[in-house]
């Protein structure tokens, strides 16, 4: 069983997801922390609900980023985790903890990379008037949304679409998509190596 951290800024729903497959026994793994860096955020609520540790931080009170990634990896392995999920963290992974956790570290977005990297990837790709967005499962690297994709699914853009209702029907696939990618992807290097 692959002990895993979720790193999340705000309101947890593919947090819940992962903690709702795992027990429901599609995901074989356990949540042994989360990490916030948004000490009001609602996804604190869902871990307390789930009985999963956090760590929040407020990245203002560190000089660097380097200084608070210490402070998180020094977490991560005295709860000895060996793969880090991004779940809706709004933060670039900095040096620190990627030279520790390389090819460990996966993220949910919410387009079909490389369109629409960053921030409200909902937003633009309404304002681009695109006929399709989606989401995409990818290994991180030190760019933003630029590392290796795992798998994508298409979700097409209604006329009527608003950033809400599209939102909405991207969380749902992601929901589905997120935890059978990890479920697939920890199976793998069961049994040799994960393909990216």
């Amino acid at each position: 069983m692959k002990k895993i951290a979720v790193f999340a800024s705000g309101s947890g729903s593919n947090f819940q997801a992962i903690v709702d497959a795992i027990k429901e026994k599609k995901l074989n793994a356990e949540v042994s922390l989360l990490v916030c860096d948004k000490p009001g955020a609602r996804v604190i609520e869902r871990a307390e609900e789930a009985g999963v540790e956090y760590f929040t931080f407020f990245p203002k009170q560190y000089e660097t980023k380097a200084e608070f990634e210490t402070e998180i990896l020094k977490r991560l392995r005295a709860k000895g985790i060996e793969f880090i999920v991004l779940a809706g963290y709004m933060r670039l992974i900095g040096g620190t903890l990627l030279a520790d956790f390389e090819g460990r570290i996966v993220n949910i977005h919410p387009s079909l990379l490389p369109d629409f990297p960053g921030k409200d990837a909902i937003g633009q790709a309404l304002e681009a008037q695109a006929g399709v967005s989606g989401v995409t499962v990818h290994y991180v690297d030190s760019g933003m949304d630029t590392g290796p994709v795992i798998a994508q699914k298409a979700v097409m853009i209604r006329k009527e679409d608003t950033i809400e209702s599209l939102q909405q029907r991207i969380q749902q696939v992601e929901h589905e998509l997120f935890p059978r990618v990890l479920e697939e992807l920890f199976n793998q290097e069961k049994v040799g190596g994960v393909q990216s």
